[in-house]
């Protein structure tokens, strides 16, 4: 299988040269964390294997002496790069990662990585303020596939470039996590794409949730992966599911923190007569998706997910994801929010379209500065979609290349 670098190597390596605070990756099964944590480490440590986990529990001194037989750090002149991986599942794991880090900050770099379920467990008092910084990690984007590094200061928006065909068939066909975007055999893609579900429904939530009856979650799990691109309506849910109200929104938030999908509220400050109410929902993998529309807008919504937690993990300002509806049913897909300010509206469309009216209705109300319409039939064209400044078809493949 192929295998190519990726934009969180050149994030991982510019934090551990410039940075005394940890890194911490966290993101969904088979995103490639492990990967690129393993790239940066000298010495990897993962608290799955026994032998890793009987070091760990023994202490900094047996951590130390791994090391100095490793030899770390002698010839580059670097300080030795210890990771620790999926150690959220050690109960005490931010005391003895925070009492690690206190001793060692001065001679070594850290790296703790996990599944999502790291999101989890990190709820409650964090003791470790100060320590650490976050990097949230995606899968394959368009951007990604043309740039590994990091966009300087003064650019976060990329200059437009064309992606190759072959790329963007295969993040299109088989999805951007990984192996099945890097293998890009349809059989391999069907086969991963179900034993990744079956590891969320047996595994995971098992690990993770308190809820009795797996079974109701497993059909839970599989009615969100019908509904992606849509409103979710909790009381419709419950209904559906037989259940409470309160348990639908207690069963979304649990597949929300394990990565399976993620949730986009509706923005409503200045917007008058704007609805407060249902979240869209949108599955972490496109690929499965058999509708065109709902494949192409959940394929803009990661790609739009990315570049927002991307940019604000990295500093460049505090991004959200969020979209726009009002009482009238005036809809656009998308609202990029920067720095509390409506910045950047975005409607997709599968094929050619007309362009929306609620496009220019949406930016008068909220004086976004872009508002764009994305064709997803449309050949890459080498104009810069940000020059743009009034409402403006462009083809997905161009806006999507400028992201992250």
């Amino acid at each position: 299988m192929e295998t190519r670098p990726r934009i969180y190597d050149s994030i991982v390596s510019e934090h551990l040269a410039t940075l005394r605070q940890m890194v911490f990756l966290s993101g969904p099964r088979q995103v490639g964390k492990t990967t690129v944590a393993e790239n940066a480490a000298d010495l990897y440590l993962n608290w799955d294997e026994e032998a890793d986990r009987r070091q760990i529990l023994a202490g900094s001194a047996t951590i130390d002496a791994a090391l100095a037989q490793a030899g770390t750090g002698e010839n580059t002149g670097k300080p030795p790069v210890v990771v620790f991986d999926e150690i959220h599942k050690y109960a005490l794991w931010k005391r003895f990662v925070k009492g690690f880090f206190d001793t060692h900050e001065k001679r070594l770099k850290v790296i703790v990585t996990g599944s999502a379920r790291m999101n989890i467990y990190k709820r409650g008092g964090d003791s470790m303020m100060g320590r650490y910084f976050p990097y949230r990690v995606h899968p394959w984007s368009v951007a990604e596939c043309l740039h590994t590094d990091i966009p300087p200061d003064d650019a976060f928006i990329r200059p437009p470039e064309k992606i190759s065909d072959e790329d963007w068939d295969a993040l299109q066909r088989h999805g951007g996590f990984p192996e099945p975007f890097l293998r890009r055999d349809p059989r391999f893609t069907g086969r991963w794409r179900m034993t990744r579900l079956e590891q969320l429904a047996r595994e995971d939530l098992r690990e993770v949730s308190r809820v009795q009856d797996l079974g109701s979650l497993e059909t839970f799990m599989h009615l969100l992966g019908a509904r992606s691109a849509g409103q979710l309506v909790f009381a419709n849910l419950a209904a559906e599911m037989n259940v409470s109200v309160n348990t639908i929104k207690s069963w979304t938030d649990l597949f929300t923190r394990l990565y399976h999908g993620f949730l986009v509220r509706p923005w409503f400050a200045n917007v008058s007569k704007a609805l407060r109410k249902a979240p869209k929902w949108f599955l972490s993998d496109w690929s499965g998706i058999e509708d065109a529309g709902a494949r192409a807008e959940t394929f803009a919504a990661c790609h739009l997910l990315k570049a927002v937690e991307g940019w604000t993990d990295l500093g460049f300002g505090s991004f959200e994801l969020r979209y726009l509806r009002d009482k009238m049913k005036r809809e656009v897909d998308f609202l990029i929010v920067r720095d509390k300010k409506p910045w950047c509206l975005v409607e997709v469309k599968s094929g050619d379209a007309p362009l929306s009216p609620a496009l220019a209705h949406f930016q008068a109300q909220t004086k976004a500065k872009h508002a764009f319409q994305l064709n997803f039939a449309r050949p890459f064209e080498a104009v810069d979609c940000f020059q743009h400044t009034s409402p403006v078809i462009v083809p997905a493949r161009t806006f999507l290349s400028q992201l992250l």
